[in-house]
Parts: C-alpha cells; structure tokens; sequence
C-alpha cells in the first residue's frame, strides 16, 4: 500500500511534538520542588496511561487490547520495567542532583550510547565516523559536568552525572530491545506504561517512598504525564508517519535542546553556563555525525 503523507500537517506535528518535548526539564525540576522522584514518577505514569487510553478511545482502538494474545503483551508489558520505571526514576534523579540544563544536554548523548550497545547485542560494527561521533559527544558531556574544567575533571555533582550517563544506558536498550516489538507504538506505550506504574507504585511502598502528593507537585506530574511521557509521543509518531521522509520530521529534534535551554533559563532561573552550550555543541555535532556515518553505512 502506498504510504499517504502530508508534509505540512508533518512539520505541525512535530514541531508542537519538539516544543513540548522542550518544556520537560523545566518541568522536570519545578516539579521536584514539590515532590521526590518515587511519587513524580508514579503520578505522570499513572497519568500517561489515563491519557493514552483517551487516545486509544478516540481512535476506536480500546478493542485491540481484548484481542491481544499475552504472546504478543507480553514484551511491551517486560519493556514497561526500562520505560517508565528505571528510566524515569534515574533520570529524575539525576535532575535532582544536576542543574536542568546539564541534565538534559548530557540526555542527548543517549543516541551514541544506543550505537555503542548496538555493537554486541545486534552484533554491528563500529566504523571510522562513529569513533569520532562517540568521541565529540562524551567530550561535550566531560564539558558540562566539568563546567569546562577538564584537566582539573571536578564534578559538582558525580553521582548526578552517573546517573545522568545512566539513563542514556536504560533508553538505549528500551529502543534496541524494543526493535523486536512489532505492536503498534501507540498500543505498546499504553502496556509500557500500565506495567512501569505498576512496577513504581510496588516499588515506592516497598522501599518506604510517600506517593500521597500535595497540589502543586500533582499538577507538576500531570503535565509530564501528559506532555513528556503520553500525547507528545503520538504526535511524534504521527508526524513520522506522515512525513515523505523519516529524516525531514527526525531533524526538527535538534531544536528541542536549544528551545529547553531558553525555557530553563526564564522559568527555573539558571543561567545557562557557557560550558553548557559548548558541551551542548559537542554532543549535538556526535549525532549530526552519527547519523552521516549510519547514511553511509546503509543499503
């Protein structure tokens, strides 16, 4: 069947997918005024599985959910354990520890790690350009953790910078081992998200974490719900589809980092670090050559 696409409702989609995707580590951090990673987690799942329901009612396709076989559940309800659950509760972490923005630019180092990894679970190669890709965007990452200071590689915060790392590591393998997932992206977000509530409200109580929020930090969580973990990834999906090309929606992503950082900066009040933006420049030149290097290794 040939594929329908509409290059302008495309470039809508996924510009208003990019400047909500822009507004998360603002919201991340205002909301840890008011709650610890255990609950924020718990609540913006919950809440991302109330939203993606929504959204599976009003496309007509809550029936789908009766007629999957637990073969075919089963994977998307495994993965829930990477995303939300260990994903989310180690990213927010390290937005606990870090500064926003040094948070969320060392989180764009997560498509290098994802070719690194790819390497003995899918078996590839690594080849001239991704050595270089690897090397400027873990360089940018020394850069912002360091404030630049790499001869003298002090850390404000190391445990905030693992866990930042960290992260990068469990989305990774969430997109590498996800692969082998054929359910629809919308269906398998929903069993993604149903599990990874589960699995964060069993462990909060087992481990001692209040998950009773006040109003402010609810809100906080809703909206990342909503607009970090739900709708924003329909969007995304929707306008992948509707694009001529994956490539002409895919590179509207590098807006996202610089629109957040300009977030951040008016609304949690951090002034954006030089070290920042150069470290930023760094990881986002690794992917730009990540994604040439993987152009010339193609069919």
């Amino acid at each position: 069947m040939e594929k329908r696409t509409n290059q302008k409702k495309a470039y809508a989609l996924g510009l208003a997918a990019v400047c909500l995707w822009s507004t998360a580590a603002t919201a991340f951090k205002l909301s840890l005024r008011h709650l610890g990673p255990e609950p924020m987690v718990f609540w913006a799942s919950l809440t991302s599985v109330i939203v993606l329901a929504l959204v599976l009612a009003v496309q007509g396709r809550l029936g789908e959910l009766r007629t999957l076989s637990w073969t075919r559940a089963r994977f998307s309800l495994i993965l829930g354990a990477l995303n939300p659950f260990l994903y989310y509760l180690v990213l927010i972490r390290a937005y606990d520890l870090l500064r926003a923005q040094e948070a969320q630019a060392i989180n764009y180092t997560w498509a290098i790690t994802m070719s690194l990894l790819s390497i003995p679970l899918l078996g590839q190669r690594i080849r001239g350009l991704q050595f270089l890709a690897i090397a400027l965007s873990y360089l940018g990452a020394l850069v912002i953790s360091t404030h630049g200071d790499l001869l003298g590689f002090r850390m404000e915060s190391p445990t905030g910078f693992a866990l930042a790392m960290g992260s990068t590591v469990i989305w990774a393998l969430f997109w590498i081992f996800g692969v082998r997932d054929d359910l629809d992206p919308t269906l398998r977000l929903f069993l993604n998200f149903c599990c990874g509530t589960l699995y964060t409200g069993v462990w909060a109580l087992l481990a001692g974490f209040p998950l009773t929020p006040n109003l402010p930090g609810l809100l906080g969580a809703a909206y990342i719900g909503t607009f970090e973990m739900g709708v924003t990834f329909v969007l995304w999906i929707s306008a992948l589809r509707l694009s001529q090309t994956t490539a002409q929606v895919s590179n509207l992503i590098y807006l996202a980092p610089f629109l957040s950082l300009f977030i951040i900066h008016f609304l949690v009040g951090e002034a954006i670090l030089p070290s920042t933006l150069v470290g930023l420049g760094f990881i986002l030149a690794g992917t730009a050559v990540q994604k040439l290097a993987d152009r010339r290794s193609g069919p």
